[in-house]
């Protein structure tokens, strides 16, 4: 649910945090007032394009940022922010903020980390739906629709089984369209990947011997050097005659004395013999390590060539040695299916037309499927229409089979074999039309209130929001529509603009938006209302603050 909007600059707006709560939250206020201002903030936070001439008159920039509750989402958000680079939720909250200037520069934010539009708007489709004049309506999407199909007669398995099948088969078109080629590019195919598997394979490259060959190399270049260091080090411990052993033994003789004179000086020739002990242990280990030095000039010769060719392997073939060795596999792996191409090719042909052949079943089941529930969506959504005004519309699902293509193959997409449309007709005697085609907003609006109505355990946007959806209605129609967002308010955050005060009275929580002079600038403002006042401003939207009005605004209070 959207917790909290923030939005600095924006119109009438200098600077208003709107905090909300779930259910259905309405807002109402005078024409004017800037109500409008609330949907452009959440079309601007949403990724929707940004107008310059929206910023408050003598600001230099814009600014809103909204939170929401995301720990009840379906939708896999955490992966979608990892693979974005974004910063995970903390508390099952997630920042969205946009920013943009006079001078026309755009800043996106989630979660305090820089994003694109794009992102903003990825996100958006997962979070919100806007229903109204700013328009951010997935179900007017034939494949959203195609979606809320499925998910109304729980073919979601069907869909998914298609889905993998549409997957596999593209797999298989890749791998035997990488087998068909001219036959000049053909033979030089055949005549690279042999070269690359005849090169890696008599290097003979073993997993880490970079590694092993790197550090022989710098002992036998430095053999020399090691040797004569290791001697010196020798002399300076026990051969010269001022050796270190020689020295430590004379120190020796003299602590023996010391300790016949006084007893007390024990520790000092223990001391001393353990550091002749620890000296004679590292000539002993330097002893070794000159005993193993070599320098055998055939072997640096032998060592630096086998280097030089690992060096070369991997600027050709990859960094790494393990890159190299896996360049190798797969042109060995290449190489053969290009030489058994012919044999190859048949087996992927044989494989696609098996796979043809099951999606072309799966399809018509899914297909079977949908048909089955057109009926029952239509005769459900022309229902909760009726109960919205529509008293003699008309809403049809049409639903065809996609027609090949010219050449006589099948175009597979993920979603099945269908095209979908969702039409309605308002008025009698009038043709049915697609819903994106509906010129009216008010119209249009009712129509997706009635699909949330029907589809509302299956829709997973969580936040809706309508405006004008009270359009040329009233009396009982209005109170309907009221009922109708409560009830979807049931299992999503729902928020309303409505001027009609049956539709405001069914709601959890009501804001009014309101407009005054501060400092001379005309300003915006969104509070919510306790109780006597959502009567004092039902009562107004009635008609005036009379004692009727007042009487009858109670009374929606109290039946809603």
């Amino acid at each position: 649910m959207l917790t909290s909007l923030r939005i600095k600059n924006l119109a009438l707006v200098a600077d208003l945090t709107l905090e909300l709560r779930p259910g259905l939250c309405v807002i109402t206020g005078e024409t004017g007032a800037g109500k409008s201002v609330i949907l452009g903030a959440l079309d601007l936070v949403l990724g929707q394009r940004a107008d310059r001439t929206s910023i408050r008159s003598g600001a230099d920039a814009c600014a809103v940022e909204a939170v929401l509750d995301v720990r009840g989402l379906r939708a896999p958000l955490g992966a979608f922010l990892d693979e974005n680079g974004l910063e995970p939720c903390e508390d099952g909250q997630l920042v969205l903020k946009r920013t943009f200037t006079a001078a026309g520069t755009n800043r996106q934010f989630v979660n305090g980390s820089p994003t694109t539009l794009a992102t903003l708007a990825a996100l958006g489709e997962w979070l919100v739906d806007l229903h109204g004049p700013h328009e951010h309506q997935s179900l007017l999407q034939p494949a959203k629709q195609l979606a809320i199909l499925d998910a109304f007669g729980g073919l979601g398995p069907e869909r998914d089984a298609f889905s993998a099948l549409v997957r596999r088969r593209a797999g298989t078109e890749a791998e035997k369209a990488a087998l068909i080629v001219d036959e000049r590019t053909y033979a030089q195919q055949l005549d690279l990947l042999r070269f690359q598997t005849r090169e890696i394979t008599e290097a003979r490259l073993r997993p880490g011997e970079a590694e092993e060959i790197e550090a022989e190399f710098n002992r036998a270049s430095n053999a020399a050097k090691l040797l004569g260091l290791s001697q010196a080090a020798l002399g300076a411990l026990g051969e010269d005659d001022d050796a270190l052993l020689v020295r430590l033994g004379a120190l020796g003789r003299v602590l023996q004395d010391l300790h016949r004179l006084d007893p007390a000086a024990a520790p000092l020739t223990e001391a001393q013999g353990q550091a002749v002990s620890v000296l004679r242990d590292l000539q002993t280990d330097l002893a070794r390590y000159a005993d193993k030095i070599e320098v055998d000039p055939a072997r640096l010769a032998e060592v630096e060539a086998r280097l030089d060719l690992i060096h070369s392997l991997q600027r050709k073939h990859g960094g790494s040695l393990a890159e190299v060795i896996e360049t190798g596999a797969r042109a060995a792996e290449r190489l053969a299916a290009l030489e058994g191409r012919d044999q190859e090719v048949a087996r992927l042909d044989q494989a696609l037309a098996r796979l043809d052949a099951e999606l072309d079943a799966a399809g018509r089941a899914l297909s079977a499927g949908r048909k089955k529930l057109v009926p029952r969506l239509s005769k459900s959504v022309a229902k909760e229409l009726s109960a919205l005004g529509f008293k003699q519309s008309s809403f049809d699902v049409q639903l065809t089979r996609r027609a090949p293509r010219p050449d006589g193959t099948t175009a597979h997409v993920p979603t099945g074999a269908d095209d979908i449309e969702f039409q309605f007709a308002p008025n009698p005697g009038e043709p049915a039309r697609p819903l994106r085609a509906i010129a009216s907003s008010g119209e249009l609006a009712r129509v997706m209130l009635a699909l949330k109505t029907v589809l509302a355990a299956e829709d997973e946007v969580p936040v809706l929001v309508f405006d004008e959806v009270d359009a040329n209605v009233g009396g009982e129609t209005a109170t309907a529509v009221g009922e109708k967002m409560r009830q979807i308010a049931r299992t999503h955050q729902v928020l309303c603009i409505t001027h009609l005060a049956p539709v405001a009275a069914h709601g959890d929580a009501h804001y009014v938006v309101s407009k005054s002079i501060i400092g001379g600038r005309t300003e915006s403002q969104i509070v919510l209302l306790d109780d006597a006042g959502r009567v004092e401003e039902l009562a107004r939207m009635l008609g005036g603050a009379t004692t009727a009005s007042r009487r009858h605004a109670e009374e929606m209070l109290k039946a809603r």
